[in-house]
């Protein structure tokens, strides 16, 4: 047979790439996961990110619930200069938000609580102790930063994205992507 004779079923066309100057069949292969035995540090590792992004998926909805409420009521605020109605305001909306939130923050879990104190300095920019001080005074302020100290816990924490909340911040990122909220 011919070199310059070719039948149809002679050729095979078939994908090709130039590589370093030489060109050569290539064809793409399925992919392969490869998994390793996680050591018993990274298998811990694990599992504590597993645990903050579980609670972080709990808890941000209420910080983006939270830091609207203390928007409206601030923004609500900063026109009443009557302290009793001051008062009045703060105590009717009280109500509001015990009846709303009582029964959801107690289901919450003590490490899910003190995740949820982060988020709200995240969003507000002002620890919980500041604004238990701001709405409820001082003595209640204080009285409940005790009870958190209890169960080792601070009303005082402070939000770091960049630094010991980076691995939070970024779980919050994806959350925030999920729901549709700039952050």
């Amino acid at each position: 047979v011919s070199q310059s004779r070719y039948v149809r079923n002679d050729t095979l066309v078939v994908p090709f790439i130039v590589y370093e100057g030489d060109t050569m069949t290539y064809r793409v292969m399925d992919q392969v996961f490869v998994w390793g035995k996680m050591s018993d540090e990274q298998r811990k590792a694990h599992r504590e990110w597993t645990r903050l992004r579980n609670a972080v998926y709990v808890t941000y909805p209420y910080a983006i619930k939270a830091s609207a409420i203390i928007n409206d009521v601030n923004s609500y605020l900063a026109n009443v200069t009557d302290e009793k109605k001051r008062k009045k305001y703060l105590s009717l909306r009280e109500k509001e938000l015990k009846k709303e939130f009582t029964e959801p923050l107690t289901n919450l879990s003590v490490y899910q609580g003190k995740i949820l104190m982060k988020l709200i300095n995240r969003q507000t920019k002002n620890t919980c102790y500041e604004l238990v001080k701001e709405y409820r005074g001082g003595f209640s302020a204080r009285f409940w930063q005790t009870i958190a100290w209890v169960f080792g816990g601070s009303l005082k924490q402070n939000y770091d994205p960049a630094g010991e909340d980076a691995e939070m911040e970024a779980i919050v990122q994806e959350v925030a992507r999920m729901y549709g909220h700039a952050s």
